[in-house]
């Protein structure tokens, strides 16, 4: 009889990540627990926890690799037929296809209650976007598309408005959620960077678990 092949740790960080994607986007993350993760990935419970603290550690885990599994920036990098405004549109229509990102994205928010998992998140998002924000922006400055003395302020301040938006951390309803949409708006049109438009608005109301049309 041969012998089961021994799996590697990165097999095994893959194959539960993978097993706890299906399920969250199944059956949800809430109904989802680290015994049926384990049951899919097949193996037992003591294996997962060789490789994260808790169900919300591999939330962040596959929120961070499907995003770059899919970075719609490094897809814009390279692309001459765009101006540096053109390339961040371009970046949102991305982010917004990527429905199972978003659908995870959307689950990911109820873990934010917890401020060690929120604090973690800003440090991922300020770590790893804003330098990418900034990169776009000042192409656009370079190329004229973008008119903005407030580059680096800007690439600080875009990777925080999803938590400033999430009810989770500051408690709104839907219709304090969507004037602070239109306050967002605003401020970045001011500051020269003309972004927000309805759909990005309704996608804000998907992600926060309602979905609402935007009365401009």
């Amino acid at each position: 009889m041969a012998r089961p092949v021994k799996k590697q740790p990165e097999e095994w960080e893959r194959e539960i990540l993978e097993a706890a994607k299906f399920l969250f986007l199944s059956k949800g993350y809430e109904e989802t627990s680290v015994s049926d993760i384990m049951e899919r990935a097949g193996g037992a419970k003591g294996m997962f926890y060789r490789f994260f603290e808790s169900k919300e550690k591999v939330m962040q885990a596959l929120g961070d690799r499907m995003f770059l599994e899919n970075n719609p920036f490094e897809a814009v990098r390279a692309r001459t037929d765009l101006n540096g405004l053109q390339k961040i549109r371009e970046v949102l229509a991305m982010d917004r296809a990527d429905g199972e990102r978003e659908a995870v994205n959307a689950q990911a928010v109820s873990i934010l209650k917890d401020p060690r998992i929120l604090a973690a998140a800003v440090e991922a998002n300020r770590r790893v976007l804003t330098p990418l924000w900034f990169e776009l922006i000042e192409e656009g400055r370079r190329d004229g598309s973008i008119r903005t003395e407030y580059a680096r302020e800007l690439s600080e301040l875009l990777p925080l408005v999803n938590f400033w938006l999430m009810p989770s951390v500051f408690p709104a309803d839907m219709e304090e959620i969507m004037h602070k949409c239109k306050f967002v708006a605003k401020v970045l049109v001011d500051m020269g960077l003309p972004l927000a438009d309805e759909e990005m608005f309704e996608r804000t109301g998907r992600l926060l678990g309602q979905s609402e049309k935007w009365d401009k």
